[in-house]
């Protein structure tokens, strides 16, 4: 079975009548492993996260990435297909009341799966505030970064492509091939080589797929099969 988005309940920056509201329902989605990562971050700081993002719709993002090229936010956002925001796998919090330091904060996600998407903590820098949960994609991040893939920009593209397929949401990179680029998510994730995460089941996503141990049949019955062996793997994403 595909990975999935659980409903999550948490704090948000928003307020009505002078009291904070719980996170919107069109954000408050997680993959599993996700919301698993933030109960557990919770209970260790003994305090509160107050989200202002969490999960994107394709619409969401696109609407977000408008906002930045107009300067209606200063802070990056790609464009649908580059955010983990859209795979339930990226958070925003509001820094002014974590409750201690960021530097402090920092030990506190790592021990639970939330990596900070920038390299210090510098809670002036922009992005202070974001931490993802890779999961398996962080396979997919690292593959990349070894140019053992080479057709997208940055390793971090590629890891939010990957995330976004998996789930069955559509990359617009990937054309009428959504299956087919889970197809290869799922293979590089159990550590297969099949060159490009681009849609195209050629002769080396074919040879991973052999080497996966799955016969070649309809996209869907390999994609079920290649799901079935990363729950075994993953068990916590799914």
């Amino acid at each position: 079975m595909p990975a999935a988005l659980l409903d999550v309940s948490i704090l948000s920056v928003y307020e009505v009548s002078g009291q904070r509201i719980l996170l919107p329902k069109r954000m408050a989605h997680a993959t599993p492993d996700m919301q698993a990562a933030i109960s557990a971050a919770l209970e260790a700081m003994g305090g509160h996260l107050f989200l202002s993002d969490l999960f994107r719709s394709y619409e969401m993002q696109l609407q977000s990435h408008l906002d930045w090229k107009t300067g209606k936010k200063s802070a990056f956002s790609p464009p649908p297909g580059g955010s983990l925001h859209e795979a339930g796998r990226s958070l925003d919090l509001d820094l002014d009341s974590l409750g201690m330091k960021l530097a402090d904060f920092w030990p506190i996600a790592g021990q639970h799966g939330l990596v900070p998407i920038i390299s210090q903590p510098n809670s002036q820098a922009s992005e202070a505030w974001h931490f993802d949960c890779r999961g398996s994609h962080d396979f997919v991040y690292q593959y990349y970064k070894q140019r053992k893939g080479t057709n997208f920009d940055k390793p971090y593209q590629a890891m939010a492509a990957s995330a976004i397929v998996s789930l069955g949401i559509r990359v617009d990179t990937f054309g009428q091939n959504q299956i087919a680029a889970a197809i290869q998510s799922a293979l590089i994730r159990l550590g297969h080589d099949i060159g490009d995460l681009d849609g195209e089941i050629g002769p080396r996503t074919r040879a991973g797929l052999n080497q996966a141990g799955v016969p070649l049949a309809d996209e869907q019955t390999m994609l079920a099969n290649l799901e079935s062996q990363l729950q075994g793997r993953f068990t916590g994403e799914f």
